[in-house]
C-alpha cells in the first residue's frame, strides 16, 4: 500500500503492513477483558458487621446477612449496596470529635427549658440498622434524619422540663424520656434504625455567671446528699450495735430475775424445812436459831451455857475457861457449843 503526498519534494511514504492474525487477538483480548469484568462484578464480599442489600435493575430483590464471599448476577442486571448494619455507630449531639478535640455545636446544644431558661445539652445516640430495605428506601439521608429527630426529641422533653430540675436530679428521667420519644420517631417513620442508647454528656446553663451560680447550687445539693448518706450510714451502724446492746440488757435482767426466782423459791424451802423441825421441837429449834442469830451478829462472842435449873449456884472459873478457849482449838460455846460447870448438861 502506497500513500503519495503532495509535498513539494514528491516523495512516497509507504505504510507498514498490519498482520493477518492481530484483528483476531484484538477481538480475543477485548472478549477476555469484558468477560473477566464480568465475573468481577459478579463477586462481591460481606464483612463480619456488613449486610448486603441486593438489587435487580434497580430494584430491591433481597438481603445478605451472611458474611463472605457471594455471587451475583452481573452488572447491570444486579447491583450491591453494602451497609454496616450490625456496627453499633454513634452520633454526637451538641458537639463534634475532631482529633480528640471537641468542638462544640452551640446551633444544636442550646435550647429553652420549660420556665423559659436557656441550658445546654450534649448527648451521644448509639444505633444501628435493624432492617436494611427499610433504612435504604425509606428515608433519603438515615444519619441526617437520625441527627434532626434526636435534636427534636431532646428539645421537646427539655422544653417542658425546669431548669433547676434538668441540671440537678431529672438528668436520668430526661435521658430516659428523651429516648422513648426517639424510638416512637423511628417507629413511626419505619426508618429501620434501632436505637441502642442515649446519653447525655452534659445538661448545664450556657457559661458565664448563671452557669457558675447554678453550679454553686448543684455543689450544695452534693453535698447535702452526702451528708445525709453519712448520716445514714452512721444510723445503720449504730442502731443495730444500740439493738445488740438492749438485747444484752433484756436478757441480763432476765437471768437476774430468774436468779432472784430460784432463790427466794429456795428460801421458801429452807424456811418450810426449818418450820417442819419446829413444829417438831420448838424449844430446841428456837434455842439453835437463837444461837445462829447471835453468831451471826456477835461473830466474836463467846458464848456459855449453863444449867440454870435448881437452887445451887454453880462456880464458873469465866477467867480460865476464856483464857483456855484462846490458846485451844475448841471456843467454848462457838458456833452454838455449850460447856458445862457442876453438873450442867446442854
Amino acid at each position: 500500500m502506497e500513500v503519495y503526498q503532495g509535498d513539494k519534494d514528491g516523495k512516497t511514504v509507504k505504510l507498514p503492513q498490519v498482520p493477518k492474525n492481530t484483528v483476531k487477538k484484538i477481538a480475543f483480548g477485548a472478549a477476555v477483558v469484558v468477560i473477566a469484568g464480568l465475573a468481577w462484578s459478579s463477586i462481591y464480599t460481606v464483612q463480619e458487621e456488613e449486610q448486603a442489600a441486593i438489587m435487580t435493575f434497580g430494584k430491591y430483590t433481597t438481603t445478605q446477612e451472611s458474611s463472605g464471599l457471594h455471587f451475583k448476577l452481573p452488572y447491570p442486571i444486579q447491583q450491591v449496596v453494602i451497609v454496616p448494619a450490625k456496627l453499633t455507630q454513634k452520633i454526637h449531639i451538641g458537639y463534634r470529635e475532631v482529633n480528640g478535640k471537641v468542638n462544640p455545636v452551640d446551633e444544636e446544644a442550646l435550647m429553652i427549658t420549660g420556665d423559659e431558661n436557656i441550658v445546654s445539652a450534649d448527648a451521644v445516640v448509639e444505633w444501628r440498622v435493624s432492617d436494611l430495605h427499610k433504612y435504604l428506601y425509606n428515608i433519603e439521608n438515615p444519619e441526617h434524619f437520625l441527627r434532626n429527630s434526636a435534636i427534636a426529641s431532646i428539645r421537646s422533653v427539655i422544653g417542658s422540663t425546669k431548669l433547676d430540675y434538668a441540671i440537678t436530679e431529672g438528668k436520668t428521667v430526661i435521658q430516659t424520656d428523651v429516648k422513648s420519644k426517639l424510638e416512637e420517631l423511628m417507629n413511626q417513620y419505619n426508618t429501620g434504625i434501632h436505637i441502642i442508647d442515649l446519653k447525655f454528656q452534659d445538661i448545664e446553663p450556657p457559661e458565664g455567671q448563671v452557669q457558675t451560680a447554678f453550679k454553686s447550687v448543684t455543689n450544695a445539693r452534693e453535698e447535702k446528699n452526702t451528708k445525709i448518706n453519712q448520716a445514714q450510714k452512721y444510723v445503720n451502724d449504730r442502731l443495730p450495735k444500740a439493738r445488740g446492746e438492749a438485747q444484752a440488757l433484756i436478757e441480763k435482767a432476765e437471768g437476774e430475775k430468774q436468779s432472784r426466782i430460784l432463790n427466794a423459791q429456795g428460801d421458801v424451802s429452807k424456811f418450810d424445812a426449818v418450820y417442819a423441825e419446829y413444829v417438831k421441837s420448838p424449844n430446841v429449834t428456837s434455842n439453835r436459831l437463837t444461837l445462829e442469830t447471835l453468831e451471826k451478829i456477835l461473830p466474836k462472842a463467846k458464848v456459855i451455857i449453863t444449867e440454870g435449873s435448881g437452887n445451887t449456884v454453880n462456880y464458873l472459873p469465866l477467867n480460865d475457861l476464856l483464857r483456855s478457849s484462846t490458846t485451844g482449838n475448841n471456843a467454848a460455846g462457838t458456833g452454838g457449843t455449850a460447856g458445862t460447870q457442876g453438873g450442867g448438861n446442854r
